[in-house]
């Protein structure tokens, strides 16, 4: 019997992400089907794209970007319709045409286009960890309400979810729990760390961290803004959170592991004493090939492990007063409410400052616990309305922290 074409919408394909899953579906083309790619104002990279994919549509963030990609694309004869804004997000991921959505835009801008995926019903393969930092239990909610399939992407959560038991992943509204891991024995979930390239950095050496320096991650090929979050935990911090809502276990049952070679990518602990870990070369291409064919299992185009030239595995605890990142979102969680909003509103735009030159590296973590303390954590955040009004107060608020804070500029002036 020949197996249906599944038609695929990539929001975010010009990201690493978007790129990892073209190359994972170029290796599988009698199975799916692109039929639209997204980016944000990117215009090369997407008219590339669609040279390569020829999508029914393609989506730009701006309408400037959208018209002139539009007027390339003619030119090449392509018949790719081109859409712009957040109304050309939701058609290409709404349209009964799709079976599933890849969500891989970096930051709160993923958030919209993911929910309206989870809300049509559709498989999503959630990529931007974002959208349930904003939104956890709406997301959940929405997913489950509308029999969404959500399987994770991101390598610590897919790791997870192949380390549970069969009776907890078989089911198609996939990976949330629902308080039964007691029956299954599940004891704790550990979510790994390579800890970034300023791991071994004491604290005066972290002041003086560059831009430069830290957009270059030793293990992983990521955009600029999720690079700064590795190095200085945030993106951990941010997994963790994404965690608790998608396995829904308690806070505390929950760790973070530094784990330098980024070999083994997750584990669970059971209570007879097992643990189980998923392992495989760093490369996003594994776990967007499982999400992508699960429950089967596809070739991803990744090379095998060979643990014979990894030799050794290492493992330490993280360092939560050099990198307060990952002790602010184990307290926004504990908290509750809009704190893990306002936690991520004050960080895309403290790494945007610190990416600007604006404030310094050890900044990022200071302006978002003023932000924590300054803004009005909202108990209830059941709405997409509540959630970006929150998101909108702690960016207003952020930004009136970068304001007084001296300059990077002005302090080498008075430094030197």
């Amino acid at each position: 019997m020949t197996q249906a074409i599944t038609q695929i919408t990539i929001l975010g394909a010009s990201g690493s992400i978007g790129r990892s899953t073209l190359d994972v579906i170029s290796r599988h083309t009698d199975r799916y089907k692109v039929y639209a790619l997204t980016a944000n104002t990117n215009v090369d990279a997407l008219e590339q794209l669609c040279h390569r994919w020829n999508p029914c549509f393609a989506v730009m963030s701006d309408d400037a970007s959208a018209v002139e990609l539009s007027a390339r694309l003619r030119d090449k004869n392509l018949a790719t319709r081109v859409l712009s804004g957040d109304s050309g997000l939701l058609q290409v991921v709404e349209d009964e045409s799709v079976d599933c959505v890849v969500a891989a835009i970096v930051g709160a801008a993923g958030l919209i286009p993911s929910l309206a995926a989870a809300a049509a019903g559709k498989r999503v393969l959630l990529a931007n960890k974002e959208a349930l930092v904003m939104s956890g239990k709406l997301f959940m909610d929405t997913a489950r309400e509308n029999d969404a399939v959500l399987l994770p992407v991101d390598s610590e959560h897919n790791a997870i979810f192949q380390s549970l038991p069969d009776c907890l992943t078989k089911h198609h509204s996939s990976v949330k729990i629902t308080n039964r891991q007691a029956k299954t024995g599940i004891e704790r979930v550990w979510l790994t760390a390579s800890g970034g390239p300023f791991r071994t950095f004491d604290a005066a050496r972290l002041h003086d961290v560059t831009p430069e320096q830290a957009v270059n991650h030793p293990n992983w090929d990521m955009g600029k803004k999720i690079s700064v979050d590795s190095a200085t935990l945030m993106n951990k911090g941010l997994e963790l959170i994404e965690a608790y809502w998608l396995f829904d276990l308690d806070i505390e049952n929950i760790d973070v592991v530094i784990h330098p070679q980024s070999v083994i990518h997750s584990m669970v602990t059971y209570n007879d004493g097992s643990v189980l870990a998923q392992l495989g070369n760093p490369d996003m291409r594994t776990p967007i090939a499982h999400a992508l064919a699960w429950p089967e299992r596809i070739e991803s185009g990744v090379e095998p492990l060979n643990i014979y030239e990894v030799a050794k595995l290492d493992f330490e605890q993280p360092d939560m007063e050099r990198f307060p990142c990952l002790r602010l979102c184990y307290e926004a969680i504990k908290r509750g409410g809009s704190a893990t909003i306002v936690l991520n509103a004050a960080n895309e735009v403290a790494v945007a400052a610190f990416l600007d030159g604006e404030i310094g590296f050890t900044d990022i973590a200071y302006l978002i616990e003023r932000t924590l303390k300054q803004a009005d954590i909202v108990e209830d955040v059941s709405s997409l309305e509540g959630i970006l009004e929150a998101d909108a107060m702690a960016r207003i608020i952020t930004r009136d922290g970068i304001s007084k804070i001296p300059s990077q500029r002005a302090r080498h002036e008075h430094n030197t």
